[in-house]
């Protein structure tokens, strides 16, 4: 049975397998295992002494049934497909110098990846590297991705990283390590992995499968590389696993953040290995609830001998707090690609306004910095008298003008206000909310383009929403810039100011999604999508910054800026696969709101960033530094960006001209 259940959290995580030996009779193995407790089981494929080598030869002109497999009606095409995950023959070395050894793992790997695909399994779990060298691995695997229709292939990979342990002596020689008289240099697991999939070509269906030890964690820095790829499973060994003091097995504080980091991104858990604590789990402990009570001969019951550590895992994902409001109004928008609003060209349908009317953290925002720039405005002496003149320009359907009004209140001062709006649709709303509302008196409707309206009077305070997730790429310049014409000389520009940001990130998932448009329009186009499974890999710089009013006789927002970033040494190296936007805006002196991740205002759900995808993925090595370009180009008929990487490597120039994505002016 799943872990447990969050409101609203339906995630792959939930579900917990386990690792099993050979098996002829697969069904008392897997019966054994879901009523214990776990939801899959990972099970080896082949008889673990079957060589092709040593098989009997075929007759001439006969074919070749493998011998190894059992009937596909020892279970059920639902049990198959749902309860179990293919284990391939642990001894594979397709790139070994021994010729027998690697004929025979070409032919197994390519049996087994054909009964598993014959069984419609979700998934197969293929063996480690064993050495240095991948690429006949890699070219194998890649013929059978070719052939499968939806199966996954995970790789399974140690979780290590390049560092030095101290020690006092070793005998022992290990694949995974270099071995001298006083000091172990681990290599990094990850750049294995890299070399595997960038010579897969980065195909959607490989997947990995990490595997967590007794041995120390990795840092931090190199730990969360991995959010960002195609992480599967976490395959837990119980040798990972501590005792506490009543003598039930538990994790170090580092291990609980890493696996409940790993609920947080969909990957599952699947425990390996025999029990390191012997734990009498039928006297009524925590570790025997749920399980299935089938008696035995003797009539004692019959627990799972893994029990105790599978009521840890659920026990680490119960606690896990429940997902916020605007946790389960972003779960379905997680690293999903949507194309940016186009506001200019296209006007909003009555659902977009509906979410974006939704977001009270942002209006409260508003409210704050309209009701401080109404207190500075009027003198205390004229607030019986004075009347304010506020312009929402780009009202949509009024929910500015709803806090403007409320502000103007709260601050016990009079407002005029003037909801300048371009899309008909949206002012139908406007002038039955004016009516339902009695503001009459208060509010006047325009329906025009606000660029080339051409107001009675000048405005004290000016009041637009127009900003996009990069800040300016809903073209909020643009407009502010033909809009300031009706706003007095000391007049208030809310919001006064913002800048866009830009950082490195891992997203193999966002990556892969582009790709599989398969044209080069998509890789030069930039995308908003609630960023989840990637990984942050630098801290992001600040790139292009407009202030309102601007009062320069030449008014240019045109922009270039050069960014340097630096990657840690301690992290590793890294793949980048694009780039993380976002913004934060100044509405008026120290009220703000925005989304670059240092200073993002809570709770706030009306933007997502920003993706910018590079058409090959950058490695850059560990402890390099990362420069990338980006323009914003300006015509007289559309805005865009450029954007480019000139170390550690040189990637093309994305987007020139415009000539995949623009925002039309």
């Amino acid at each position: 049975m799943p872990l447990g259940q969050r409101s609203g959290d339906n995630s792959e995580s939930r579900y917990c397998g386990t690792e099993v030996a050979y098996n002829d009779e697969i069904e008392n193995t897997l019966t054994a295992n879901l009523t214990g407790g776990f939801d899959f089981i990972v099970a080896p494929l082949l008889n673990p002494s079957y060589r092709p080598s040593k098989a009997k030869a075929p007759p001439v002109g006969g074919l070749h049934v493998p011998p190894f497999a059992g009937s596909d009606l020892i279970l059920s095409p639902s049990q198959w497909s749902s309860h179990v995950v293919g284990k391939l023959s642990t001894w594979i070395d397709l790139d070994s110098e021994n010729d027998i050894l690697a004929s025979d793992s070409e032919i197994t790997l390519k049996q087994e990846l054909s009964w598993a695909s014959h069984l419609s399994l979700q998934a197969c779990l293929l063996p480690t590297p064993p050495s240095g060298e991948c690429a006949n691995y890699a070219r194998c695997v890649n013929q059978a991705l070719e052939g499968l229709s939806s199966m996954q292939l995970w790789l399974r990979m140690p979780l290590t990283c390049n560092e030095v342990e101290d020690v006092e002596s070793t005998q022992d020689e290990d694949a995974a390590c270099k071995v001298n008289s006083t000091q172990i240099i681990k290599e990094d697991s990850w750049e294995c992995w890299n070399t595997f999939r960038m010579l897969s070509e980065h195909h959607s269906q490989l997947s990995v499968a990490l595997d967590i030890t007794s041995e120390s964690l990795p840092s931090p820095n190199a730990l969360k590389r991995w959010l960002g790829e195609p992480v599967r499973a976490a395959v837990l060994h119980t040798s990972a696993f501590l005792t506490n003091k009543r003598g039930y097995p538990c994790l170090s504080k580092r291990h609980q953040m890493l696996v409940t980091s790993f609920f947080n991104h969909n990957i599952q858990v699947v425990l390996s290995g025999m029990p390191q604590q012997l734990v009498d789990v039928s006297e009524g402990s925590s570790a025997s609830e749920g399980s299935e009570k089938g008696s035995e001969g003797n009539g004692q019951v019959s627990v799972h001998p893994l029990r105790a550590y599978v009521d840890y895992i659920s026990h680490l994902y119960k606690r896990m707090p429940p997902l916020t409001e605007q946790e389960r109004f972003e779960m379905s928008y997680r690293d999903f690609l949507q194309a940016p609003l186009q506001p200019l060209m296209d006007n909003l349908e009555a659902q977009t306004y509906e979410t974006f009317e939704k977001d009270n953290v942002k209006y409260s925002q508003y409210k704050l910095a309209i009701y401080m720039a109404l207190r500075e405005r009027v003198k205390e002496e004229d607030a019986e008298t004075a009347v304010t003149v506020l312009m929402v320009v780009g009202a949509g359907r009024g929910p500015l003008v709803r806090t403007a009004l409320e502000a103007a209140q709260e601050a016990n001062l009079k407002l005029r206000v003037y909801a300048v709006e371009k899309n008909p649709n949206a002012v139908v709303t406007l002038h039955s909310l004016v009516a339902l509302e009695g503001w009459k008196d208060l509010v006047t409707i325009v329906s025009c383009d606000m660029r080339s309206w051409e107001a009675p009077e000048k405005a004290d305070i000016l009041v637009s929403e127009l900003l996009g997730s990069f800040g300016d790429n809903e073209l909020s310049p643009e407009c502010l810039d033909g809009a300031q014409r009706f706003l007095k000389k000391d007049g208030i520009s809310i919001p006064s100011a913002y800048t866009s940001f830009i950082g490195p990130i891992t997203a193999a998932k966002l990556y892969n999604d582009v790709k599989a448009h398969n044209d080069m329009a998509h890789f030069e186009t930039s995308y908003v999508v609630k960023l989840h499974s990637v990984a942050k890999l630098c801290p992001p710089q600040s790139v292009f910054t407009f202030e309102h009013p601007n009062w320069s006789p030449k008014i240019d927002n045109r922009r270039y800026k050069k960014l340097t970033f630096e990657f840690s040494p301690d992290m590793g190296s890294a793949a980048v696969h694009g780039f993380g936007g976002y913004f934060d805006a100044t509405l008026y002196k120290d009220v703000h709101l925005g989304i670059e991740p240092a200073t993002a205002t809570p709770d706030m759900f009306s933007w997502f960033p920003i993706y910018f995808p590079l058409r090959v993925p950058l490695y850059v090595p560990a402890g390099s530094t990362l420069v990338a370009h980006f323009w914003r180009c300006v015509s007289s008929t559309k805005v865009w960006y450029e954007w480019s990487v000139t170390s550690p490597a040189i990637s093309p120039i994305h987007n020139p001209n415009g000539r995949s994505y623009w925002v039309g002016l």
